[in-house]
């Protein structure tokens, strides 16, 4: 099993407050050849104003290393592999990366960070780290 981010319990508990169930952690991506993927989590919750479910799975970064730019890199990589796959496998889930509030902050206000969100590169939830609520989500 894929090690759990630093947060994986913190996020998990404010996809909950915020109305969501976790149906998978984490959730895995079925490969060709007995390969898989793992996604930190998979979630649902009933739209209210329509008659279905919405879908989404996660993936945790903590953004903790000397260089978040490093980390940004790294975690990007990742989400658009994620992507691609989930489009093929279940295009009906919306992946989303999940990072703490001041991340938000220090590497999403940035030129870097904005490019991804306004380019449509990325689906971007945070969460206080201390509360273990979600605060924004960017789409």
């Amino acid at each position: 099993m894929p090690a759990r981010d630093y947060y994986h319990d913190i996020v998990k508990k404010a996809l909950q407050k915020d109305g969501w169930t976790i149906t998978h952690d984490p959730y895995r991506i079925r490969l060709a050849r007995r390969k898989n993927l793992s996604v930190d989590l998979g979630a649902e919750r009933l739209i209210a104003a329509e008659k279905g479910l919405e879908k989404i799975a996660i993936e945790i970064k903590s953004f903790h290393s000397s260089s978040e730019m490093k980390d940004l890199e790294e975690a990007i990589g990742q989400l658009v592999l994620y992507e691609h796959l989930l489009t093929r496998y279940e295009p009906e889930r919306k992946l989303y990366l999940a990072v703490p509030e001041d991340v938000r902050q220090s590497i999403f206000e940035e030129e870097a960070g904005q490019v991804l969100i306004e380019d449509k590169i990325i689906r971007l939830f945070t969460f206080n780290v201390n509360q273990a609520e979600v605060m924004v989500w960017i789409t």
